[in-house]
């Protein structure tokens, strides 16, 4: 089981960028999703995760402005980034809490992937 997120880049503050992150090997079922961030000397901290049915939670700095979303068809995870400004900028982290076919339930990281917002 693996994680691949895509979708980062360098955009200016107020512009949007849209993260995906696609779970992919031998896998039964897929619980919580979510998207972390760590900025230059910072910790890991969580932006936003989504339930299997649905429920979302966002950290109160991204509240109203990033969208989290998944397509269980294409085991997806997708954020949408809106109003992105300067804080924003870090490398963004795709995690899940998978069962794998054969391996166990345990959980995965993408490899992350840069935003970077100028202003």
């Amino acid at each position: 089981v693996q994680l691949q997120a895509s979708g980062g880049g360098l955009v200016q503050a107020g512009g949007s960028l849209r993260l995906s992150c696609v779970a992919s090997g031998r896998i039964f079922a897929i619980y919580n999703m979510g998207w972390y961030r760590q900025a230059p000397g910072r910790q890991r901290e969580l932006v936003a995760d989504i339930t299997s049915g649905g429920t979302t939670n966002y950290a109160d700095f991204v509240k109203g402005r990033f969208t989290i979303s998944r397509d269980d068809v294409k085991n997806t995870v997708l954020l949408q980034m809106n109003s992105l400004k300067p804080e924003d900028t870090a490398v963004y982290y795709c995690n899940a809490d998978i069962m794998g076919t054969y391996s166990g339930r345990g959980y995965f990281w993408g490899q992350g992937t840069q935003v970077t917002v100028s202003s």
